[in-house]
């Protein structure tokens, strides 16, 4: 919410940057996990602060993995782990994945080729490509070595709000198709037991009537959803059984593939028109749905652990580089009316306060795991 919304793609990086970049956590096979885990049930693992220390991220981590999640998200850019043609920097990537090994959580891999309305962020060596000519060899190329040396990704989500790529672009849709499929062929012969799909708004494909657009890229493994009960302008205009039922329509967008719940989320902003009943509400509605549909469901990852304080989410389009990002689940506005409005959704869509008290949703979240598992 998210595009990707949310610093939520970029926040957990932007935690990373924070950190001495000499310590890493580098991938081991030594893990032994006494917790039982539902590897379908992931959580969006957050800071509740913009910088943080290695402990206190380890810490962040093992009461995520106390509820009994076995996922969660981790937002990989390209431009990050290849900074330079054929030379990768594992650093950040390096800590992240540690962790999510060390709690026993598989990962959904989340890799930019579309966020949104843009593309990338590229490395400064690929330049600002079009579809046309980003060129499939050299996406396999780096996500063969990312795959290769983290086997706890098990999903990956190449393209992320891509209903809004293709919005007033609808002729490109055959362009990415073929860009798509020949990755995923290549990749699936390296890596078999990886799935790989595409990520959309739920939101707005049903605001803005994109619906076309994700039964005509209803490709590869999976199609997968990010979820928050807003309108166009980021207010929350659902009741909770309302938005369970909307959560409905991914099947009939899905045709016969299986879907994911790659962010779903419910803020308790007031300014948006939340509360912290709802959310609660909210929680219980959509394990109800994921109970009633889980054959049909790969993955169900809630956004996210933690709020934010006040002013330091997302308020305008985010720049990596020199890229200016559409990312998370929730679209950014056009107007300074509507960024608000998301920043004041994005910072207070965790289950927790930023103060570290937990709200009931937190509480709730944990209930229905343990229900589950």
């Amino acid at each position: 919410m998210e595009k990707k919304l949310l610093g939520i793609v970029i926040s957990v990086f932007i935690i990373i940057v924070g950190i001495i970049a000499t310590i890493s956590f580098a991938p081991s096979s030594d893990i032994v996990s006494t917790q039982q885990t539902n590897k379908k049930i992931g959580l969006v693992i957050n800071s509740p602060n913009q910088s943080t220390t290695l402990q206190e991220l380890d810490q962040v981590y093992s009461k995520a993995s106390d509820t009994g999640i076995g996922r969660s998200n981790v937002y990989l850019f390209w431009n990050l782990v290849e900074p330079v043609r054929g030379e990768f920097d594992w650093k950040q990537s390096d800590i992240l994945m540690g962790l999510n090994e060390k709690n026993d959580l598989k990962v959904t891999l989340y890799f930019s080729i579309i966020n949104g309305e843009t593309l990338g962020p590229f490395p400064n060596w690929i330049g600002k490509p079009s579809l046309n000519s980003i060129g499939e060899d050299r996406v396999v190329s780096v996500l063969d070595e990312i795959l290769s040396r983290y086997d706890i990704v098990d999903t990956v989500i190449l393209a992320g709000q891509t209903e809004s790529q293709f919005r007033f672009y609808e002729q490109n849709i055959p362009v990415y198709k073929d860009l798509f499929n020949g990755v995923y062929d290549k990749i699936k012969s390296k890596h078999p037991d990886v799935k790989i799909g595409n990520s959309f708004a739920l939101h707005d494909v049903l605001n803005k009537n994109l619906q076309y657009v994700v039964t005509d890229l209803a490709i590869g493994d999976f199609i997968a959803f990010s979820y928050s009960p807003v309108d166009s302008l980021n207010d929350i205009v659902k009741t909770p059984e309302q938005a369970k039922e909307e959560l409905g329509q991914i099947f009939d967008l899905a045709g016969d593939k299986q879907v994911g719940l790659f962010e779903i989320s419910w803020s308790t902003s007031v300014f948006v028109g939340g509360s912290e009943a709802m959310q609660t509400e909210f929680l219980e509605k959509s394990f109800e749905f994921y109970t009633e549909n889980e054959p049909k469901i790969e993955f169900f990852t809630w956004y996210r652990q933690y709020d934010r304080p006040d002013g330091t989410c997302i308020v305008e389009s985010p720049t990596i580089g020199e890229d200016t990002l559409t990312v998370g689940g929730s679209g950014f506005g056009s107007s300074e009316h509507v960024a608000e409005r998301l920043s004041n959704y994005i910072c207070d869509a965790g289950l927790i306060n930023n103060n570290g008290n937990s709200k009931s949703s937190w509480n709730e979240f944990k209930k229905q795991i343990q229900m589950i598992n």
